[in-house]
């Protein structure tokens, strides 16, 4: 197992030029519902994936992505979307869920109560900001407390929307090996004007694109070079 991983590993490669070759489109659902199984802040979940197989569509977002060639010959796409907005939401999804593993039993009452107070009563006092107000109150407080004790202090609206696009990426990274794992390819792409993206897909503001990923099957000449990589003990540390 442990091997065959490696080797997934080492055959994802990001494709810039895909046959012009259809792919399944189920096969490609399926690797997103595996994105959403992956490691993320809080289980918020604070994603959403748009799927686009319609040709019109395809040939509006490869434009916004500047007809790069990933985007261009792309047999589909794949919009990952951020939406910290709907953190109350997906709070409220969370405590029902444990509810009802507390009523089967699933769980104790204590673990219930603490899961309890970190959705109704932490997540609200991190999430909630009203014109940047309360987000200055919030550092002040972890500062003040911070003098005398360890604290968590990534409490900045910023410090929210980074920690969701980190999730939302984790995801992302699932969907490129399940996609590679089934002989696909992929390519994770930044290089857009997430206005017009926005509006062929009447997004909503407060929705925010982590990155686009295009998918096909690679051409012979999908990957423009040998992979490079920094060399390991540049980038790693033992303690």
């Amino acid at each position: 197992m442990e091997k065959s991983f490696n080797q997934l590993l080492n055959k994802r490669r990001s494709v810039r030029i895909f046959k012009q070759k259809k792919i399944n489109s189920v096969k490609v659902k399926e690797c997103i519902f595996n994105a959403t199984l992956a490691p993320n802040s809080s289980n918020l979940q604070l994603w959403e994936f748009i799927h686009i197989c319609d040709k019109n569509t395809l040939k509006k977002i490869a434009k916004a992505c500047f007809n790069q060639n990933a985007a261009k010959t792309a047999q589909q796409i794949v919009v990952v979307i951020v939406r910290k907005d709907l953190w109350k939401k997906r709070a409220k999804q969370n405590l029902d869920h444990l509810k009802h593993e507390l009523e089967k039993n699933q769980i104790t009452e204590k673990r219930f109560k603490k899961a309890n107070n970190y959705y109704s009563k932490l997540i609200p006092f991190l999430y909630t900001d009203f014109f940047g107000l309360l987000s200055f109150l919030r550092v002040v407080l972890v500062q003040t407390i911070g003098l005398f004790r360890p604290i968590y202090r990534q409490v900045k609206h910023t410090d929210k929307r980074i920690i969701a696009h980190k999730s939302t990426a984790l995801a992302a990274q699932n969907f490129m090996l399940s996609m590679s794992s089934i002989g696909y390819a992929t390519c994770p792409m930044e290089g857009m004007d997430t206005h017009m993206v926005k509006k062929i897909l009447n997004l909503t503001s407060k929705s925010e694109i982590n990155m686009i990923i295009g998918c096909g099957i690679s051409d012979e000449k999908g990957v423009y070079a040998k992979r490079f990589r920094i060399p390991f003990e540049n980038v790693y540390k033992y303690i």
